[in-house]
C-alpha cells in the first residue's frame, strides 16, 4: 500500500474537450500530466502545449545542433571518414549501449566508413570504454574511436587513448563527473576528447537532456548524414525501444519517438527484430511499451548478462532469416534462464536484509553483499528489493577480478549519483545517474560504503512511503468502453506519461476467485452506490492483500468472499483503471486494482 496522493491540477477543461473533441474526464487527464507547476499552469496546459501532446510529430523533435560539440564531433567523423580511417564504434551491453551501437554503425555504414563495433563484456571488461579496449582498438590498427552510451566518465582511459594519438568522440547521455570548487560551486570535468555530445552538458543549450543513449546518437547522425527519410524512419524504431527500456519519461520528444517507434515497428525491414517479435508470439501491428520493456527489452539484456551483448548486435545486423531467428531463439532461451536466476537472487537479498536488520530497524540504504550471485542480475535483483522495501538499494557480487561489481537503484528523493558521488575515493569505477548507478570497488571497501552512504543519507519518515500519484476520485459507474478506447489518444504510458488511475471510494467485494499457477492473482465481483455490478482484477501481493482483509473483516469473512457467500459487508477504497478485456472476440469491460486502502 502507498500513500494516495490526488490531483487537483486547474485549467479550462470544457474548453479542452470542445476544442480536442474529448471527454472533460480525458482533459483532466491531459491537464495532469503537462502541468508541473501551479504557477505556469496556464502556459503549460496552453491550447498549443494539448495540441502537442496529442498530435506531436517528428516536426516538435529538437535541433540536435544545440547539444554542445554536437557539429565539431560531426565535423571530426566527417574528416576520418573521408580520408578512409579505421573507425570503432564502442557502446555498451543494455539495451540502450545494443541499440545505440546498431544506430551508429548503420549510419557510418551508409556513408561509407570503414567501422567495425566492440561491446564490452560484462565480466572481463565492465561497464563503458576500457583501457583494454583502447589498446586492443590499437592493436586492430583502429584510427578512431566513437563511443555510444558510455564516455562521459571515462577520463583516465580517453586520455590514454590521446596519447597514444587516437581520436576521440563521444557520444553520451549520462551525467556529467564533477569537482566541487573551493567556492562550493560544481565544476564539470569532461574528458579530454575530441568531441564530448551530451545532453546534460551545462555549456550546450539543448532543451532536454532526459534522452537516452540512442536518441544522442540518432541525433549525431541527423546532424553527420542530413536527410534520409527511409533510413531515419526505420532507426527510430531501435530509438524508442532504448528510450522505454532505459526508462526515460516519457515526456517532450522521448514521447513523440516512442510514439513513433510504436507505429513504425509494425513495418520494421529488419529481420532480426522482426524474429525477436515472432518468437516471443506478439504480433508486430499490436506492440506496446510494455513489449518494449518487459519482452523484446529483456531478451536484449540476456545477452549482455549471461553471454555477450554482440549476440543482439548480430541480430539486428542479420540479413538471413533462418540466422535471425536461430538468434532470436538463443536470446529467448537467455531471458528464459535469466528469469529463474533472478528470482533466486531475489529471494537470497530478501533474506539477507532480513538477518541485517538493525534492532528491527532497516538501514535507510540497503547495501546487500551476495557474492555467488552472477554479477549481470544485480541491477534487475536491486530493482525488485527496492520495490519491496522502497529504500534506494545497492545489490554488489563479488568481480572476477577479486572485488566487488553491482548496481543500484533509488526511490525519488534520493540522488544516487550525488551520493556515490560523495565517497567516489572508495570505488575503482563507477557513474550513472539519480535513479541507477553501477559501481566496482575493492570487497573491503564494502562496509565503509554501507556505513558512508547511511551516515550521508538525509532521508527520514515520509521518505520511505512509496507514493501513489492518483488523476482524480471517480466512481465506477462513470467508466466505460468508449472512455477506454478514447485513452489510447494519451498513449504511449510509461514513466513520466502512466496510465490513468482513479479513486473509488467504498467499493463493495461480493465475489472472488485466485488465479494463476503461482495464486498471484484475484478475480471478483464488486459494486458501487450505483449498485450495478463489475469485475474487477487484482495482480499484486495476495499475501498481504488477503492480510489486511482480514485484519479488518476476520478472515472468516475473507473465506467466505471466495466461497461465493459474502455478505456485503466488506469495503475497500481501491485505486484502479478501467481496461478493456478482449476474450474470444468479445470485449468488456473490467477494472484492474492498482491498490487500496482499508477504510
Amino acid at each position: 500500500m502507498s500513500k494516495w496522493m490526488i490531483a487537483n491540477k486547474k485549467a479550462d477543461f470544457n474548453g479542452l474537450s470542445a476544442k480536442f473533441g474529448i471527454r472533460d474526464i480525458t482533459a483532466r487527464l491531459i491537464a495532469n500530466r503537462l502541468i508541473t507547476n501551479r504557477a505556469n499552469e496556464e502556459a503549460e496546459c496552453s491550447d498549443e502545449a494539448v495540441d502537442a501532446y496529442l498530435n506531436g510529430g517528428i516536426e516538435a523533435l529538437h535541433d540536435p545542433k544545440l547539444m554542445a560539440d554536437m557539429e565539431k564531433g560531426a565535423r571530426v567523423m566527417q574528416e576520418k571518414i573521408k580520408a578512409g580511417a579505421k573507425i570503432r564504434v564502442i557502446g555498451d551491453y543494455d539495451v540502450d549501449g545494443i541499440c545505440s551501437s546498431y544506430i551508429l554503425v548503420s549510419g557510418l555504414r551508409l556513408l561509407g566508413a570503414d567501422v567495425d563495433c566492440v561491446l564490452p563484456d560484462r565480466v572481463k571488461d565492465g561497464y563503458g570504454l576500457s583501457i583494454k579496449l583502447v589498446d586492443d582498438a590499437i592493436e586492430a590498427g583502429v584510427d578512431t574511436i566513437i563511443t555510444c552510451d558510455n564516455g562521459i566518465a571515462a577520463a583516465e582511459q580517453i586520455a590514454h587513448a590521446k596519447a597514444k594519438g587516437m581520436t576521440v568522440v563521444v557520444t553520451d547521455h549520462h551525467e556529467v563527473p564533477f569537482e566541487i570548487g573551493d567556492n562550493g560551486v560544481k565544476k564539470e570535468v569532461l574528458p579530454p576528447a575530441d568531441a564530448v555530445i551530451d545532453p546534460k552538458r551545462k555549456d550546450g543549450s539543448y532543451p532536454f537532456s532526459e534522452i537516452c543513449g540512442a536518441v544522442v546518437a540518432y541525433k549525431f547522425l541527423q546532424v553527420l548524414i542530413g536527410t534520409d527519410d527511409d533510413f531515419f524512419t526505420e532507426m527510430l524504431i531501435f530509438a524508442g525501444i532504448a528510450t522505454v527500456c532505459d526508462v526515460m519519461e516519457l515526456k517532450d520528444e522521448n514521447r513523440v519517438i516512442v510514439k513513433k517507434s510504436l507505429k513504425f515497428i509494425a513495418n520494421t525491414a529488419n529481420k532480426g527484430l522482426r524474429a525477436l517479435i515472432h518468437v516471443n508470439s506478439l504480433d508486430e501491428s499490436k506492440i506496446t511499451c510494455y513489449h518494449y520493456g518487459f519482452v523484446i527489452g529483456p531478451c536484449l539484456n540476456a545477452t549482455g548478462r549471461l553471454d555477450l551483448a554482440t549476440r543482439a548486435l548480430a541480430l539486428f545486423f542479420s540479413e538471413d532469416e533462418n540466422e535471425a531467428v536461430q538468434i532470436a531463439g538463443d536470446l529467448k532461451a537467455l531471458n528464459d534462464s535469466r528469469k529463474d536466476m533472478t528470482k533466486l537472487g531475489v529471494d537470497e537479498a530478501i533474506e539477507y536484509v532480513e538477518d541485517h536488520r538493525v534492532s528491527g530497524e532497516l538501514p535507510k540504504v540497503l547495501v546487500i553483499y551476495l557474492p555467488e550471485v552472477h554479477e549481470s542480475i544485480a541491477g534487475i535483483i536491486a530493482g525488485k528489493v527496492k520495490e519491496k522495501y522502497y529504500r534506494p538499494t545497492f545489490v554488489l557480487t563479488k568481480a572476477s577480478d577479486g572485488g566487488a561489481k553491482g548496481s543500484g537503484r533509488s526511490i525519488e528523493k534520493y540522488d544516487m549519483y550525488e551520493e556515490l558521488s560523495a565517497c567516489k575515493e572508495l570505488f575503482t569505477k563507477f557513474g550513472g545517474h539519480k535513479m541507477a548507478a553501477g559501481l566496482s570497488l575493492p570487497e573491503e571497501n564494502i562496509e565503509v560504503l554501507r556505513t558512508r552512504l547511511n551516515d550521508n543519507c538525509t532521508l527520514k519518515g515520509d521518505d520511505f512511503e512509496p507514493v501513489l500519484h492518483i488523476d482524480m476520485v471517480m466512481p465506477l459507474k462513470y467508466a466505460d468502453m468508449e472512455l477506454v478506447r478514447e485513452f489510447e489518444k494519451l498513449e504511449p504510458f510509461g514513466n513520466g506519461n502512466s496510465k490513468p488511475i482513479f479513486a473509488q471510494r467504498d467499493m463493495v467485494l461480493l465475489s472472488g476467485r485466485i488465479l494463476g499457477k503461482n495464486k498471484n492473482c484475484g478475480k471478483y465481483k464488486v459494486t458501487d452506490e450505483s449498485g450495478k455490478i463489475y469485475e474487477m482484477i487484482y495482480f499484486g501481493d495476495m499475501d498481504k492483500w488477503h492480510e489486511a482483509l482480514s485484519q479488518k473483516y476476520g478472515q472468516a469473512a475473507v473465506d467466505e468472499l471466495y466461497d461465493w457467500n459474502a455478505n456485503g459487508n466488506l469495503k475497500v477504497n481501491v485505486a484502479y483503471y478501467p481496461d478493456i478485456n478482449s476474450y474470444q472476440g468479445r470485449d468488456s469491460l473490467q477494472f484492474v486494482m492498482n491498490d487500496y486502502l482499508i477504510p
